[in-house]
């Protein structure tokens, strides 16, 4: 059982509240004061839940900087004023980011009754995910003894002609 303490119980609000005003904000055409509150309280809610230290190291890891670069850097470009461009360069940087959780996300999601029978249906169970060599091998040299604590877990999605992410815990 994980447990929190009480800021980190009350602080997702603050990352939820960032999605809402993210959505809310290209919704209303890009809103840039919409967009900008929702990418600070973001980033801040982020930070809050799994603590500053983390949150640098999870951002600042060698293989993400490119990442890290595009996702901050569509935040600054929001909070100059282009709020089209800074939304392109976070979407694409946020992808980068977490992408070694969308496998964990799609296997989940195959769990629930009326997701997961859509998600088995065969043109869509066609499509698999699939990581390349690189972040897999640095995946599993720095999770070694987590894996061996709990088990392995692996979900594979491949578009044809795209690498993809595979995610072994």
């Amino acid at each position: 059982m994980i447990s929190l303490t009480d800021s980190q119980s009350k602080n997702p609000g603050l990352t939820g509240f960032g999605v809402f005003f993210l959505f809310f904000g290209m919704i209303l055409f890009f809103d840039k004061a919409l967009l900008a509150i929702g990418n600070i309280l973001f980033v801040a809610g982020l930070a809050f839940v799994i603590g500053l230290e983390r949150t640098f190291r999870f951002f600042f890891q060698k293989h993400k900087m490119k990442a890290t670069g595009f996702f901050l850097g569509g935040i600054f470009v929001v909070l100059i004023g282009w709020p089209i461009v800074g939304v392109v360069l976070e979407i694409y940087g946020f992808f980068l980011l977490f992408r070694g959780f969308f496998p964990v996300i799609v296997g989940f999601i195959r769990r629930i009754p009326v997701l997961g029978s859509i998600l088995n249906l065969s043109f869509i169970s066609a499509v698999s995910i699939r990581a390349p060599a690189h972040a897999a091998a640095t995946e599993q040299s720095s999770d070694a003894e987590t894996q061996a604590q709990h088990g392995s877990f692996t979900c594979s999605l491949f578009i044809t002609g795209m690498p993809g992410i595979t995610v072994s815990s």
